[in-house]
């Protein structure tokens, strides 16, 4: 029987990121994976082939919207030619997976295919899909098992008409008319890639605006440019019914005058966010804690109840974000290791890639009103950059909140090109706590979009912003 000091089951952007960093800091490493390929929902059917799509769905809608607009003139007719953009998603998929498990080699982690299950607390099984069984031994076990879709209970997911994100990263055709329940992240970026390609989107979400977790002018400013492209979106509206009738979903829902609504399209995109995925750890086996949401129960040092066994990412509570179940990896990784690492849950930015892209970090408005925070806001919009003018990315803002009286930076929210990218600035200055002078007096490259970063801290200061 194989002996490890960590095997981590689960070769998701936690799984494998804490593997590599365990295998760093001299740890005898395994690494579990019930699939083929490594990198778990995100590199398979998450975050790599969704971007890999919102990019080629990009391009071809610049080609049939915006390339003359630059002088560019194309013979002909601008085509789709949606195998080829899937196979180009695939392939993106591929390198990334094998990446994944070349990092594998090279940290000299052993890699193993098939179910993960506790036999106990220290012996781990692990059930091949041929059926035959392998079991080691672990002095620390790390859980990375991740998320799965959600759905709601009376919807029939028969992954052809009615579908998750996973089928909607693998159509074979672009839908006439793309319904999406749900206005969160998936949905929105899903719904923005067929609307590019040539669907008529409908976006049904329960709440009352659309990325409701995110601070209200960002889901105020994204709604507002994504029916400028053309989807429709029905805000509080409750989901009722789902049927597929053959070559046609209906939905029926209630707005929130309790009138009933119905809705018709050829696919139903049920997006309503994902769920811990422990199924078939045997958890039982080593005493392990899962409660009633399926999480696994984890203390501030991201251990389970039993010692020696650690849980990360999706699969605990927080948001379920790739880069925060990174860190997360790392963060166990250096506590089995004997170090002192932390992780600020409030410095982990969210992002939306729709285009303009939307991210966040830190307090939001709504949060600061609620805690009764006395803060001040600078807003500076994209529109009034000369770099956005000649890309022709206009749409946004950035939006900087200090506290009041001690100018610190408590929350940054941007919408406009690039700001997944951006928004890093914005997590180093907080991480660093600093306040939006700070930030002002930084010389900012021109012309950049990072310039209205520059810009919303002076408007923070008093109301100095150079541009508007």
């Amino acid at each position: 029987m194989s002996t490890y000091d960590v095997a981590v089951i689960g070769s998701g952007p936690g799984g494998y990121v804490a593997a590599i960093r365990c295998a760093q800091l001299g740890l005898k490493t395994a690494i579990i994976e019930k699939y083929s390929t490594m990198g778990g929902t995100c590199l398979n059917v998450g975050c790599i082939p969704s971007k890999a799509l919102l990019d080629s769905s990009h391009h071809y809608e610049d080609a049939l919207k915006h390339f003359e607009d630059h002088g560019i003139e194309i013979p002909g007719e601008v085509k789709l030619n949606l195998e080829k953009m899937m196979g180009r998603k695939a392939t993106v998929v591929e390198q990334t997976t094998k990446g994944i498990a070349f990092l594998m080699d090279k940290n000299k982690i052993n890699t193993y295919e098939g179910v993960g299950s506790f036999k106990d607390k220290t012996h781990i099984n692990i059930a091949s899909a041929e059926g035959e069984d392998v079991t080691i031994e672990a002095k620390h076990t790390i859980i990375a098992t991740g998320s799965k879709p959600s759905s709601l209970p009376f919807i029939d997911l028969d992954k052809e008409r009615i579908i998750t994100s996973t089928e909607a990263l693998k159509l074979k055709e672009v839908p006439k008319h793309m319904l999406v329940i749900g206005g969160g992240v998936i949905g929105l970026e899903l719904g923005q890639v067929y609307k590019r390609l040539g669907a008529e989107v409908t976006v049904i979400e329960y709440m009352d605006r659309i990325i409701p977790t995110m601070d209200a002018a960002q889901s105020k400013e994204l709604a507002k440019v994504m029916k400028k492209q053309k989807v429709k979106f029905a805000l509080s509206h409750k989901v009722t019914a789902v049927e597929n009738t053959g070559d046609e979903v209906v939905i029926k829902a209630t707005d929130k005058k309790g009138k009933e609504v119905e809705f018709k399209g050829d696919y139903c995109l049920v997006s309503v966010g994902r769920k811990p995925f422990t199924d078939g750890l045997e958890a039982d086996n080593a005493g392990i804690k899962i409660n009633d949401r399926k999480q696994v129960e984890v203390n501030e040092h991201l251990q389970t109840n039993v010692e020696n066994i650690y849980a990360i990412g999706d699969v605990i509570k927080g948001a379920m974000l790739a880069h925060k179940a990174e860190e997360e990896g790392v963060f166990v990784a250096e506590t089995i290791a004997g170090q002192k690492p932390h992780i600020d849950y409030n410095l982990i930015p969210g992002v939306v890639y729709t285009w303009p892209e939307v991210a966040s970090v830190g307090k939001t408005e709504e949060q600061l009103k609620e805690d009764r925070v006395e803060y001040a806001s600078g807003q500076f919009p994209m529109r009034a950059l000369g770099r956005s003018r000649a890309s022709g990315d206009i749409d946004g803002f950035v939006k900087i909140l200090t506290n009041k009286e001690t100018d610190e930076v408590l929350g940054v929210h941007m919408v406009g090109a690039r700001v997944a990218d951006l928004i890093a600035e914005a997590v180093v200055a907080m991480e660093f706590r600093a306040s939006a002078e700070d930030i002002a007096r930084m010389s900012h490259a021109h012309p950049t979009y990072a310039e209205a970063v520059k810009e919303a801290a002076l408007a923070a200061t008093g109301d100095r912003a150079l541009h508007v």
